[in-house]
């Protein structure tokens, strides 16, 4: 698949997507905003693992060991 049938084809899709949502979303409306709470407790937890914790500036050197 060379540059522009990929291009081509993302574009397609994006144009696609958008409609979809254009026409979608004055239905559910009240339903995208009821989740939008769980949608922030859903993230955090995700924030969290995929953060790689909390080193606070602390470079160890490769053989010391936490106090």
């Amino acid at each position: 698949m060379n540059f522009s049938n990929k291009r081509a084809w993302l574009l397609s899709a994006a144009s696609a997507a958008l409609i979809a949502v254009f026409l979608i979303y004055p239905e559910h409306r009240q339903h995208l905003f009821g989740l939008i709470p769980y949608a922030f407790l859903f993230a955090c937890p995700l924030l969290h693992f995929f953060h790689g914790g909390h080193h606070h500036g602390q470079h160890r050197r490769s053989g010391e060991h936490l106090p």
